[in-house]
């Protein structure tokens, strides 16, 4: 599709936010040591107890937004979110104590609405043939940022543990007063639909997507997906630090190295494979690239597994946006926003799980009372993906009738 004005800012908007998450990855570490969290293997649970915190809060809230945004328009829900953000790195920024900073997790989830809204956005302007590749450069943008966040973060984080978080909610500021100015309204009156109080019970609003014909096979397998893709968020810093001794400089750089093959992969490769191979077969490229990756990155303790496996673990991140284009075009307009708030909640279940799980597998497999093996947590989402290869087959069918 063409770079419209609103595409970019989608686009800009994605990138920020993926910076201001990025900012904080290489300082995790020393963030859990400055509030008292304990060891690296205790720090890592803990730091997996505020993702799962982040993750509840938009799997209450992931709903409710997207719905709000059905109702009302897109550009109201984006644009509170963004403010909702930027509140919640200065609640970060001033934290003093583990607490706090739990606190401000959970009002980022409730803000989650940023990326629903912005996918409702895309799927609103983008043609049903066109979506798959427009949710692949919503990928790029994310890594643009994930290269950027990383390499700012540890690098501010040499003048001060906080200034990351000063940086973000700087940064999103100025995203709001972007907004404000450029964004229109993507939504018609006429494509709106009525919010109810069903709307408001995010269990029932996920049994309702799920019901609908076609749908519950591509949402099951991004629920598993993401789960198992979180162990890269939860324990790259961990991981990096336990098998390599990284310090939060390295650990910045290798996520910026791994959000540069992101950003090409999505903005380059995605679109070209789309075109040549089509949707489905890209989407078994990149999961067959995801086992691969985690099994490498499981096994191996040497630099080399960096070089090898961190280009296919960026293959691997095809698969959201194709799965996520799937399950878009098997519903009306008038959805769009209820079934991204769906996935967006579904993804947050997986959040608030996976660290707990899988921090705890790395717990287990590297404080000394069963074998050493930190690369456990990998091989557990390699064995998770390879599962749902019978369903990613399944999704190989043109999508029912909507109105059967």
């Amino acid at each position: 599709m063409k770079l419209s004005g609103p595409f970019l800012f989608i686009l800009a908007t994605l990138m920020i936010d993926a910076i201001g998450i990025g900012i904080v990855f290489p300082i995790m570490p020393d963030l859990m040591d400055r509030v008292g969290a304990g060891s690296t293997a205790e720090g890592a649970f803990w730091g997996g107890i505020m993702m799962s915190a982040y993750a509840a809060a938009m799997f209450l809230f992931g709903p409710i937004i997207g719905s709000l945004s059905d109702a009302y328009g897109r550009r109201p829900v984006l644009i509170a979110a963004l403010v909702t953000l930027t509140i919640d790195y200065v609640i970060m920024a001033v934290a003093q104590t583990y607490w706090v900073l739990l606190l401000g997790r959970v009002v980022a989830g409730m803000a989650g609405a940023t990326y629903i809204t912005a996918t409702a956005y895309i799927a609103d302007i983008a043609k049903p043939e066109e979506r798959g590749a427009a949710f692949g450069m919503i990928g790029a943008a994310f890594g643009i940022g994930f290269v950027l966040g990383p390499a700012m973060g540890g690098l501010a984080s040499g003048w001060h543990i906080t200034a990351p978080f000063w940086i973000a909610a700087a940064l999103s500021a100025l995203n709001v007063a972007f907004g404000i100015f450029v964004l229109p309204e993507s939504l018609k009156p006429e494509n709106r639909r009525p919010f109810g109080r069903r709307d408001l019970n995010p269990f029932g609003t996920i049994l309702r997507a799920f019901v609908i014909p076609g749908l519950a096979i591509p949402l099951l397998c991004l629920f598993v997906f993401e789960f198992a893709n979180m162990v890269y968020a939860t324990l790259w810093a961990f991981w990096g630090r336990e098998v390599f001794g990284w310090d939060g400089f390295t650990i910045g750089l290798t996520l910026s190295a791994y959000g540069v093959l992101i950003a090409g992969v999505q903005a380059g490769i995605l679109p070209q494979l789309t075109k040549r191979l089509g949707d489905f077969a890209t989407l078994k490229i990149a999961v067959a690239s995801a086992v691969v990756a985690m099994v490498g990155f499981g096994l191996g303790n040497a630099v080399w597994v960096l070089i090898v496996f961190l280009p296919l673990a960026a293959l691997s991140d095809m698969a959201p946006p194709l799965m996520t284009a799937y399950a878009a075009n098997r519903v009306g307009e008038d959805q769009q926003g209820l079934v991204q708030g769906v996935i967006a909640s579904l993804s947050s279940i997986a959040a608030v799980a996976a660290p707990l799980v899988l921090t705890r597998v790395f717990e287990r497999f590297v404080s000394g009372d069963g074998p050493y093996l930190p690369g456990a947590p990998y091989l557990l989402a390699a064995v998770l993906i390879f599962a749902i290869v019978p369903l990613i087959l399944r999704m190989d069918r043109p999508p029912p009738d909507r109105e059967a």
